[in-house]
């Protein structure tokens, strides 16, 4: 197991009426903040709040919806004890969630969707920023996933991309890469990226892997509905701490907690 810190596991709250696996269960405020209370109860470590569908195929929403959405979960779970992440590619979106309590951005596009995020983050160097690997929009971005090289291509997109963003006065203390599971990727290239994930953290950044639920995990089990691939992403999260990932994207907390707390005890 590397020598690094325990895996964390980031726990997805799509306050949406259409994402892929949950759609709609965490919609309304209370129900919201319910589910908070219980992935906080479960052992999560962060919380990461979510307004806009984007599973492939998705089309956008206003900001206004999205910051309608999203702010007042955030102004009503900040004292849970968690930390709270917002997962959006605006930056009026960021700049409003880390106002309201936020301590991480989740941007899937790493910047590229709106380059006003730099400035935002640039401006809370005490805020950290995950910069997903990342090809376009949700809409068309399968179309993209063409590669001789998937490891060896994502590793340099990534790598590329993270200079850029230092470059442009984000500090590196505050950048963790993520490589992007499942956008503008086949299955294939999905568990070539797992399997050899280390090539990933060798960039020197953290790493943030997000596979829960995922089609591919389905198409491996036969057509199995998302709700019915949690086992199989928990057996990812069991390998992913072992090898020291820095954190997990995760719909169900417990089992993930568990799960890293054996690898973390049997490897010890």
């Amino acid at each position: 197991m590397a020598d690094t810190q325990e895996t964390l596991v980031m726990g997805i709250l799509n306050v949406t009426p259409d994402s892929f696996a949950d759609g709609g269960r965490h919609f309304s405020l209370n129900d919201a903040v319910a589910r908070a209370e219980a992935m906080v109860a479960e052992g999560v470590n962060i919380i990461d709040v979510g307004g806009e569908s984007t599973r492939p195929g998705s089309s956008r929403i206003s900001a206004d919806e999205e910051s309608a959405r999203v702010i007042p979960v955030i102004e009503a779970i900040k004292e849970l004890g968690a930390t709270i992440s917002i997962d959006t590619t605006r930056a009026e979106i960021a700049k409003e969630a880390i106002a309201k309590g936020a301590s991480i951005v989740n941007d899937i596009s790493g910047g590229l969707q709106d380059s006003a995020m730099v400035k935002v983050l640039s401006s809370h160097p005490e805020v950290q920023y995950i910069a997903m690997h990342w090809r376009g929009e949700s809409k068309d971005m399968q179309s993209r996933a063409i590669y001789k090289d998937v490891v060896r291509e994502v590793r340099e997109e990534l790598e590329a991309r993270a200079f850029a963003l230092v470059e442009a006065g984000i500090s590196p203390d505050q950048l963790i890469l993520d490589p992007g599971i499942g956008f503008a990727k086949t299955s294939e290239h999905n568990w070539e990226l797992l399997r050899n994930i280390d090539r990933i953290q060798l960039l020197g950044y953290p790493v943030l892997v997000g596979v829960s639920r995922k089609r591919f995990l389905g198409e491996l089990l036969g057509g199995a509905e998302p709700d019915q691939r949690d086992d199989a992403s928990v057996a990812i999260t069991t390998e992913l701490a072992r090898k020291g990932i820095w954190g997990v994207r995760t719909h169900s907390v417990k089992p993930h907690v568990d799960a890293i707390k054996v690898v973390k005890e049997l490897y010890r």
